[in-house]
This record gives C-alpha cells, structure tokens and sequence, in this order.
C-alpha cells in the first residue's frame, strides 16, 4: 500500500504545551522549526517555511506524547483528498 503524497504548500503548526514533556525529539528531526530553551520552555515557529515540511512531519510522528499537530492550509487538503490513491 503506497500512501498518498504530504500536501504541498503552507502548513500550520500547533504544539500542545500542556501535553509537551521537553522530551525534545522535535528539536532534533526539525532544529529549524523547534527549539527548547532551557530544561522545558519548547519554542516552535508555528507557520514554518514549506521546505521544512518533511522535518516537521517527522518531528510530529516522532514525539512521545502526540503533543505536535500539524495543518494545512485547505486548497493543499482539498488537492490531497482528490488524488487518485492505490488499492491495496
């Protein structure tokens, strides 16, 4: 099964900082878009270049928590959602 390509164009970002426990795995997938200042204040760029977009997609599949969520604008979801996708 082939799943369908991450959406291209403008992504949003939003991190759960009540959820987020600074186990810092963002911070080294994408270290453009996330950044942890001291032991626990996690800052993150909520609307990140489009070149970082598999960065971040990593960055939130890999926190422990799920504290990280990524969006797309709607046109890019609409185009996902109309692609043909292979069976399988």
């Amino acid at each position: 099964m082939t799943h369908p390509p991450a959406p291209s164009g403008p992504i949003h970002l939003v991190v759960d900082l009540n959820r987020c426990q600074a186990y810092a795995q963002c911070c080294f997938l994408a270290p453009n878009v996330f950044k942890l200042h001291g032991e626990e204040a996690l800052w993150y760029d909520p609307a990140p270049d489009a070149a970082q977009c598999e960065h971040v997609l990593r960055a939130a599949a890999a926190c422990p928590v799920q504290a990280t969520f990524v969006e797309w604008s709607e046109a890019a979801t609409r185009k996902i959602a109309e692609a043909p996708h292979e069976e399988s």
